[in-house]
């Protein structure tokens, strides 16, 4: 926000949410370039699925929320995999449902890549859900 209120003077008028989106962007690759010369590594939170909410909710079982979250893991670990300009579109688009004019103001590209890069990452996307469901199908036997 404070690079936003730097910057407010550079904006050029209509809808502001891309133009803080292509901010966030830029905010988050120039912090990744530094865990990336830092070597620094990420630890998962300890007992995300145990928070106070999951305790008293009177919704799915127990077993039921922790298959949920077990899932949504795998899935933010197969999404991770996906090659930067790819996941890009695919969060922007699935995740913060953007148009695809807004994702090309925000990446800087035409809405023929856009809708292009979409295409591919969902297809690398299900290519890779579907490997990790066969190896665990095999695991489990």
């Amino acid at each position: 926000m404070l690079r936003a209120w730097r910057a407010f003077d550079g904006f050029r008028g209509g809808d502001i949410r891309p133009w803080l989106l292509a901010i966030v962007r830029n905010c988050w690759r120039t912090s990744a370039g530094d865990r990336k010369r830092r070597g620094h590594v990420s630890l998962p939170e300890e007992n995300s699925a145990m928070t106070s909410e999951a305790m008293t909710f009177a919704g799915p079982s127990p077993e039921a929320a922790a298959m949920r979250t077990d899932e949504g893991r795998k899935l933010d670990a197969v999404i991770a995999t996906l090659p930067d300009e790819f996941r890009e579109v695919l969060i922007l688009r699935e995740m913060e449902d953007l148009s695809y004019r807004e994702i090309a103001t925000i990446t800087e590209v035409p809405i023929g890549t856009v809708m292009s890069r979409l295409a591919r990452a969902r297809a690398m996307l299900r290519e890779k859900w579907l490997g990790e469901v066969e190896s665990e199908a095999r695991h489990a036997v």
